[in-house]
């Protein structure tokens, strides 16, 4: 069985107004200079930390998403941290663990 659907009917008639200014607005987003970064956090429930930026790497501890964390360096997508509630180092890859962006309006 076919059904009919029911479209409203659109005027064909060109509009006569002339269309209303863009508004300018001077507005810009850009990260604030005048702030601290963002900390890291980790995005999974617990990221191995190895002992060289590689996945086959010996695992030398565990970074779990409660802890805290120093950012040293970086490595392609790797980063190298100190995990503050253990004292351990090591790497850990940047597909777990990322940094908010502030954004700021100028």
């Amino acid at each position: 069985m076919l059904g009919a659907i029911a479209l409203p009917m659109l005027s064909t008639t060109p509009a006569s107004a002339a269309p209303a200014a863009a508004v300018s607005t001077a507005t810009t987003i850009s990260p604030c200079p005048d702030l601290p970064p963002l900390p890291y956090k980790v995005h999974a429930s617990a990221v191995t930390i190895r002992s060289k930026a590689t996945t086959k790497s010996t695992a030398v501890g565990v970074l779990y998403k409660s802890h805290r964390f120093t950012v040293h360096k970086k490595s392609g997508n790797w980063l190298y941290i100190t995990d503050k509630s253990t004292g351990v180092k090591g790497w850990v890859s940047g597909t777990y663990v990322y940094r908010d962006t502030r954004m700021c309006l100028d």
